[in-house]
């Protein structure tokens, strides 16, 4: 867009009258609709084109959420070792408690792979971990090609709950949310919008669920901070307006707190262009 606007000011026309200070005007609200909306427009691209040239539809867990870090939506940092060194290395760097994950095209629920390990505290326990999690994807997906380990810091726990995103055939890109564990699994509490979101709409999604009093706060708990979630959600819907190329999203859990919001896990699944 910026380019574009470039080259305009640059052309020379003598039957037409280009107004400099408008140009500038326009480069300057286009360049801030990326910065306020969140998004790093190259880095996303850049991650979906990736897994395009793989023959890849389902994105790894780091690559989702960079994705969704990109798009304005807390994450917990997560990294990609391709060694047992490397995990030992960042394990330290991060700082114990850790989580590690299996990373493998593959293997889209960890685990039930036996794909992932919590609550590691110190360097013998990730050692025993990074073998533990190649061996039982090894057993359960022999001929997965595995990319590593995912390294992230042990969130601490907050109220859970659930962000998602898909394509209708009928209605276009729509954004789901619901409290997480039994609320999601077995009641079906959840709430759905149809793309764009507005913060109004967002705002409903989140005291439409009839578990809404949890957010609330309950037996001593601290009330949930929902103006995060409706940020999130706000964002989840301008990612999948301005990238019709993911068919699928999931956060699952997302921690909410008294102060914000953390997703915990994350996946992308890109739409089947065959």
């Amino acid at each position: 867009c910026i380019a574009i606007l470039y080259m305009l000011s640059r052309h020379q026309c003598r039957f037409c009258v280009i107004d400099i200070k408008a140009i500038a005007l326009l480069s300057f609200a286009c360049f801030r609709y990326t910065i306020v909306k969140g998004f790093s427009i190259v880095g996303i691209a850049q991650i979906i084109a990736t897994a395009r040239s793989q023959n890849r539809l389902v994105l790894t867990e780091v690559e989702a959420k960079e994705i969704m870090q990109s798009a304005g939506v807390p994450v917990v940092k997560t990294i990609l070792a391709k060694t047992k060194n490397e995990a030992l290395q960042l394990s330290e760097q991060i700082g114990f408690p850790i989580v590690a994950k299996i990373v493998a095209p593959d293997i889209t629920h960890k685990s039930d792979a036996g794909g992932v390990r919590m609550n590691i505290s110190d360097r013998v326990q990730m050692e025993q971990a990074w073998d533990d999690l190649m061996s039982n994807a090894q057993a359960a997906f022999p001929n997965s090609q595995i990319d590593g380990v995912a390294v992230q810091p042990q969130a601490p726990e907050g109220t859970e709950v659930i962000i998602g995103g898909s394509q209708d055939p009928q209605f276009g890109p729509i954004v789901m949310f619901g409290l997480g564990g039994v609320f999601v699994e077995i009641l079906k509490d959840v709430s759905f919008r149809i793309v764009p979101l507005s913060d109004n709409d967002a705002s409903e999604m989140i005291t439409d669920i009839k578990s809404y009093k949890v957010l609330e706060g309950y037996r001593g708990n601290a009330a949930a901070d929902t103006s995060a979630i409706q940020k999130a959600l706000v964002a989840t819907s301008t990612l999948l307006e301005t990238n019709p190329d993911i068919a699928e999203l999931d956060l699952n859990p997302v921690f909410a707190y008294s102060d914000g919001i953390l997703a915990v896990d994350a996946r992308i699944i890109l739409k089947d262009q065959s």
